[in-house]
C-alpha cells in the first residue's frame, strides 16, 4: 500500500475536527432562535446522556485496535482476522450499551420525557460501531472518511434549514444532528470491508484482547471525568453565568486545540506500527519530527491566542463575555501541555503496552484538578478552573513523559531539538511585537484582528527561515520539489 502523507493527513484530520465543532456552532444561533428553550434543554439533556452510553459502547477499542493493528497492516490475513475479532468484541460492548441504555429508561421515570429523542440519539451507538473508523486511522486513509463526513454535514445544514421551521421540531433536530455525526458510518462500515475482511466472528481471544481494552477504556473514563469535572464544580460553588464565561474560553481554545491537536494524531497509526514491528530507530525518527514539528505550531498557536484573546472573545462571543479574556488567555497555556500529553500518552505509552501507567497518571490528574478547583473556584470563579485545568495538563504531561522517559529521553533532549525550540520562541517574540503594533495602529476590531494574524504568520515564518529552522526548511525543501512526507 501506498505510503499516505502525514501532512495531508494532518490538514484532512484538522479539517474534519473542525468541521464537527463548527457544525453546531454554524446551526446553534438558528436553532436556539426557532426552537423553544423546553425544546433545547431536551435536546442537549439527551444528547449528552446517551454519550455516556457511546462511551461504554466503544470501552476504548478504538485506541487498543490502532495499537495492535498497525502491525499486521501489510498481512491482510493477519489485519482480516484481527479486524474481525476487534469488530465482534465491539458488537458485544454495543449490545451490552443498549441493555443499559433500556435498563435506565425503564428504571429512572423521571426519564419519561426524554424517551423520543434518547432514542433517536441512541442511534449514535450503533453508527458508532458500525463505522470502524480504527481501520481507516490503521491504514492512515483519512481523505474517504473525511470527503463523506463533509457530504453529510453539509446536507444536513440543508435540512436544517428546511425540516426545522417550529418550536416542536427538536426531535427532528436530533435526528439531523444524528445524521450529520455519525450517518456517514454506514458508507464507511460498507467501504472498509474492500480494505479488509471484516466480519461478526465468535472465535475471539478474549484473554489478549480483553485486558488492555479495559485499561484503555478505564482511562477514556477518567478523562471524561476529570475534563467535566471543572464545569461540574464550577456549577456547584458558583453560578450560571460564571459556567456561561468558562464555557466560552473552553469553546475557543477547543478549535484551536482540535486543530493543532490533528498534527500528532495521524502520526499515531504510524508510530504504532513501528514500535509494534521494533523498528525503533524509524520509530525515533518519526518522533522526533512529530516533536518538532508540534513545537513549531503549538508555541505560536498558543501566543497568539493569548495575545489575540480580547479581539476573538468580542468576535465569537461579543462584549457580555468579555470576562471569559482572563480565563482563555490561562487556559491558552494547556494547549502546549495537553499535545505533549497527548505525544507521551498515544505515541509512546499506549504502543510500548503501558497502558497500566497511562490511567494512573489520568487517575492522579483528575484528582490533582479536583483539589486544585476546590481551593482555586472560590477565590477565582472561572479564572481558577482555567488555572486548575492548566496546573492539571501540565502534570499529564509531566507524568506521561516521566513514564516514557527510556523511551523519549535521547529524543526530547536532543541537540536538534532543543535548537528547534529556541528557534520558535525567538519566532513568538515577533508575534508578541507584531499584536502589540497591531493593538495600537487599528480601531477596526476585524481588521486589526485579520491584521495581526497574517503579519504574525509572515514574521514568525520569516523569522524562522532566518535562523535556518529546521522543520520549516525541509518543508520549503519539500514544497519546491512539489513532494511532501
Amino acid at each position: 500500500m501506498r505510503k499516505k502523507s502525514l501532512v495531508v493527513n494532518a490538514f484532512l484530520n484538522g479539517l474534519r475536527s473542525v468541521l464537527n465543532i463548527l457544525f453546531p456552532l454554524i446551526t446553534f444561533p438558528y436553532v436556539t432562535r426557532v426552537l423553544s428553550v423546553n425544546g433545547i434543554g431536551i435536546y442537549n439533556f439527551s444528547n449528552t446522556y446517551v454519550g455516556y452510553f457511546v462511551l461504554i459502547a466503544g470501552l476504548g477499542i478504538s485506541t487498543y485496535a490502532v495499537r495492535e493493528g498497525a502491525k499486521y497492516r501489510d498481512d491482510i490475513k493477519k489485519i482480516s482476522n484481527f479486524s474481525s475479532q476487534i469488530f465482534s468484541i465491539n458488537i458485544y460492548s454495543t449490545i451490552i450499551a443498549y441493555l443499559l441504555l433500556l435498563l435506565s429508561l425503564i428504571v429512572f421515570k423521571n426519564l419519561n420525557n426524554y424517551i423520543s429523542c434518547i432514542l433517536i440519539f441512541s442511534l449514535q451507538i450503533l453508527f458508532t460501531t458500525l463505522g470502524t473508523e480504527w481501520i481507516y486511522i490503521i491504514y492512515e486513509d483519512y481523505s474517504y472518511i473525511t470527503i463523506r463526513s463533509i457530504i453529510f454535514k453539509v446536507i444536513s445544514i440543508f435540512f436544517l434549514f428546511i425540516f426545522v421551521r417550529k418550536p416542536t421540531d427538536y426531535l427532528v433536530y436530533a435526528g439531523i444532528s444524528v445524521f450529520a455525526g455519525v450517518g456517514s458510518n454506514i458508507l464507511n462500515f460498507i467501504h472498509a470491508r474492500q480494505i479488509c475482511s471484516i466480519k461478526f466472528v465468535n472465535n475471539i481471544n478474549w484473554r489478549y484482547h480483553l485486558k488492555p481494552i479495559l485499561v484503555i477504556f478505564a482511562t477514556s473514563v477518567a478523562i471524561t471525568i476529570y475534563m467535566s469535572a471543572d464545569t461540574t464544580m464550577l456549577g456547584i460553588m458558583k453560578s450560571d453565568y460564571d459556567v456561561g464565561i468558562y464555557s466560552t474560553s473552553v469553546k475557543i481554545y477547543t478549535i484551536i486545540a482540535t486543530l493543532l491537536g490533528a498534527i500528532s494524531t495521524v502520526t499515531i497509526p504510524r508510530l504504532a506500527m513501528l514500535y509494534g514491528k521494533k523498528r525503533f530507530k524509524e520509530y525515533k525518527k518519526i518522533l522526533s519530527e512529530l516533536i518538532n514539528t508540534l513545537n513549531v505550531f503549538v508555541l505560536p498557536g498558543t501566543v497568539g491566542l493569548i495575545m489575540l484573546s480580547k479581539d476573538i472573545v468580542l468576535i465569537i462571543a461579543g462584549e457580555k463575555y468579555l470576562p471569559a479574556v482572563n480565563s482563555l488567555q490561562l487556559i491558552s497555556l494547556a494547549m502546549i501541555f495537553s499535545n505533549f500529553s497527548m505525544i507521551f500518552n498515544q505515541c509512546v505509552l499506549i504502543p510500548a503496552k503501558r497502558e497500566n501507567k497511562s490511567l494512573r497518571n489520568t487517575i492522579v490528574t483528575a484528582l490533582i484538578n479536583i483539589i486544585l478547583n476546590v481551593v482555586f473556584i472560590p477565590y477565582l470563579s472561572y479564572n481558577g478552573t482555567a488555572l486548575s485545568t492548566t496546573i492539571a495538563e501540565f502534570m499529564v504531561m509531566f507524568m506521561n513523559g516521566w513514564s516514557g522517559r527510556d523511551i523519549i529521553k535521547d529524543v526530547v533532549f536532543s541537540r536538534r531539538i532543543l535548537k528547534n525550540i529556541y528557534t520558535s520562541v525567538l519566532g513568538c517574540l515577533g508575534i508578541i511585537l507584531i499584536c502589540s503594533l497591531c493593538s495600537i495602529s487599528y480601531t477596526s476590531l476585524v481588521l486589526r484582528t485579520v491584521m495581526s494574524v497574517i503579519l504574525s504568520v509572515g514574521i514568525y515564518m520569516a523569522i524562522l527561515v532566518l535562523v535556518k529552522n529546521e522543520i520549516i526548511m525541509s518543508y520549503m525543501d519539500k514544497l519546491k520539489k512539489r513532494k511532501l512526507f
